[in-house]
């Protein structure tokens, strides 16, 4: 598809307008903050392997640094570390590259792809996050995080290579399908769980439950050296109390569930206030908060529901300063 808004790689003075307009004022179903909102969109005009192709579209343009290659709406939103920019700018113009991990899903529905992965910026490839609303086969929106660890602050790099996790592919059975509306639920009770988390589960975890954040496993293993935590289970952790530090889990959406394989993209701000610092674990176990100043976490997090329960969770997340807004809610 032809695009004459675009030029060289950056918008034209109509289109710019257009996005800054659509900026500030253009409702989305990324800002629903009612979970059962986003059930409510039309039938999908663009089904998954349409919506794969524009995320290959997507990514081979972003790779070539070459935006025209894109087919955009009239109007388009794009952010990427929770900041709006113009198309053309950020990563488009420091990529050199993908790589292998490569971890894609849809929700025809609401006419959503998202896809986590690696992207190579000069010395650096740093786990990142993308999610595309696609409108009539156009580009209207992107999402982006990148966790860049040289500027990542308190997190540490990965401690392993991005490896992939069979479990986030496997298609569910119709059968053993857990409605949209619960999944989001799940999803939205594990963080309340997060939330000044005193040991009480407000969702449902699998046994087997495993979380990566930044391509680094932060459950059930023993051998991190970022909290003895780490060494836990999914619930375990929970029912520790350690997560008190964090005191609001704030603007989370919830725009992309992939039904066919169990899996909800949410976004979210986890804010941590600095003013805790020893506090007690439910074992009686006197911790320290590693957050004595204020500071915020933006992140894109994916979830596994299998059978009722979160099975597996992947997390991109940076820091970004103390109670930023979104820029996809009021």
């Amino acid at each position: 598809m032809r695009n004459d808004h675009i030029m060289t790689g950056r918008l034209s003075v109509r289109a710019a307008l257009g996005a800054a307009l659509c900026f500030g004022f253009l409702p989305t179903l990324a800002q629903a903050q009612n979970p059962q909102e986003v059930t409510s969109a039309a039938p999908p005009a663009c089904g998954r392997e349409c919506l794969y192709r524009v995320l290959d579209r997507y990514l081979d343009a972003l790779t070539a640094k070459d935006p025209s290659r894109v087919s955009w709406a009239k109007m388009v939103r794009y952010t990427e570390n929770n900041v709006s920019l113009m198309v053309g700018d950020g990563l488009w113009g420091t990529i050199s590259g993908l790589g292998p991990y490569q971890l894609r899903f849809a929700d025809p529905l609401n006419g959503q792809v998202g896809y986590f992965g690696e992207v190579k910026e000069t010395l650096t490839a740093s786990p990142f996050a993308l999610r595309l609303k696609v409108e009539d086969g156009l580009v209207a929106e992107v999402e982006t995080v990148v966790f860049r660890a040289p500027d990542g602050g308190i997190l540490p790099p990965p401690e392993d290579p991005l490896v992939d996790k069979p479990v986030l592919q496997e298609l569910v059975p119709p059968e053993d399908r857990t409605p949209r509306e619960r999944m989001i639920s799940l999803v939205n009770g594990y963080f309340d769980t997060l939330q000044l988390n005193d040991g009480t589960l407000f969702t449902q975890f699998d046994d087997q439950c495993d979380r990566f954040e930044n391509g680094t496993r932060t459950t059930n293993n023993p051998n991190s050296k970022i909290t003895r935590v780490t060494s836990l289970g999914c619930a375990a952790q929970f029912r520790t109390g350690f997560f008190r530090i964090d005191d609001r889990l704030r603007a989370r959406r919830y725009p992309l569930v992939d039904e066919e394989r169990g899996l909800v993209l949410a976004s979210a701000f986890i804010d941590h206030s600095g003013r805790l610092g020893s506090y007690r674990l439910s074992d009686g176990t006197v911790a320290e908060s590693r957050f004595r100043r204020p500071h915020t976490f933006c992140v894109m997090e994916l979830f596994k529901i299998q059978k009722g329960k979160i099975r597996q969770i992947e997390a991109v997340l940076i820091t970004v300063p103390y109670n930023m807004p979104s820029p996809w809610t009021r």
